[in-house]
């Protein structure tokens, strides 16, 4: 029997009426039979400089850490209080190590109807946050950003576990893409 799978066209796509919404970019299967997404937008990164930001904060929080078994070992004479220390500055020392690229991981993607983010090296999460979804967008700066010259744009959702903070932008860029975002976010409510 031969083979009819050769000369069968490919459905002929109708166009959409003016009431019905044009789907996406349709995915397609790659030859390992995954589904490969189109690739819509370009990943941004946070600054570089960000990195200064995440290894202060470390630090910080280590020797806050290191004191308090500091002062165990010494003012109440705890036995283990040493390890403790010990442990604490390792555990530091290679955070730090890790913080390049982790920040480098971080990054996010504005698409026609949502802005993708993305962070983590072992434990990856993506959010996608919708246009018409957001009701808060936020520009927050610490003091080592604010001296670095970055600042941290939030997006509040309805839904509480869904808030996005996408740290270490440079402060222009966060405040101009908080504009965009606020303009998209009224355009698409506007059509809910």
């Amino acid at each position: 029997m031969p083979d009819t799978t050769e000369g069968i066209a490919a459905p002929v796509p109708v166009a959409p009426s003016s009431s019905a919404p044009v789907p996406g970019p349709v995915p397609v299967p790659d030859p390992d039979g995954r589904l490969e997404l189109p690739v819509v937008g370009e990943w941004k990164r946070v600054s570089p400089r960000y990195v200064v930001v995440e290894i202060v904060g470390t630090v910080i929080f280590g020797l806050v850490l290191c004191a308090g078994a500091t002062a165990l070992w010494l003012l109440a004479e705890v036995s283990w209080a040493p390890i403790v220390l010990a442990l604490i500055v390792v555990v530091t020392l290679i955070v730090v190590l890790f913080e390049p690229r982790r920040v480098r991981s971080i990054g996010y993607q504005l698409r026609q109807d949502d802005l993708l983010f993305r962070r983590g090296i072992m434990f990856q999460r993506f959010v996608s946050v919708p246009y018409g979804r957001m009701q808060l967008i936020d520009v927050t700066r610490g003091p080592v950003a604010r001296w670095l010259g970055l600042a941290d744009l939030k997006f509040v959702t309805a839904a509480a576990s869904s808030g996005v903070l996408v740290p270490g932008l440079a402060f222009d860029d966060a405040e101009a893409l908080r504009d965009r975002l606020v303009e998209l976010a009224e355009s698409r409510r506007a059509g809910l």
